[in-house]
């Protein structure tokens, strides 16, 4: 049987706990927008050291955000959930000053296995990278 949290409250106490003991969301400065069970919406700025030899954000950046979604999103549902397979595609480039959106959303999820899409926009709501997220769903559930 699929158990899932069914409150925003649940699914936000889940990921303040995942948050508080994310170092590299924190330096990042990762902003949570919106969690629901199975959903996030994270924001963040683009700033300096960010940018790789092209001064252009480093691929790294907008893939640690998306990442740093698909982790609330499939966690917010109750169960630990770790990354199987992930992947990015890079649309636009990203400058220093930017403000990125990611917004991850749930496309099934079953006992084990959750996949999730992750679209990240800048301020002009332009998509600059799609990202695909799988996730092993554990039988551990979240204590709060």
């Amino acid at each position: 049987m699929i158990k899932k949290v069914n409150s925003e409250k649940g699914a936000e106490n889940i990921v303040e706990k995942m948050f508080s003991l994310d170092w590299f969301s924190q330096w990042m400065g990762i902003e949570r927008i919106q969690v629901k069970p199975g959903l996030c919406s994270l924001r963040m700025l683009v700033r300096k050291e960010m940018l790789n030899g092209f001064g252009i954000a480093h691929g790294g950046i907008t893939y640690s955000l998306a990442d740093s979604a698909l982790a609330f999103a499939s966690n917010s549902q109750g169960r630990k959930s770790v990354s199987v397979e992930t992947s990015i595609s890079h649309l636009l480039p990203v400058k220093e000053g930017d403000v990125l959106m990611a917004n991850a959303e749930e496309i099934s999820c079953s006992d084990k296995i959750g996949i999730y899409s992750i679209c990240i926009t800048n301020q002009e709501n332009k998509k600059v990278a799609l990202f695909k997220g799988t996730v092993y769903r554990t039988s551990k559930e979240w204590e709060l």
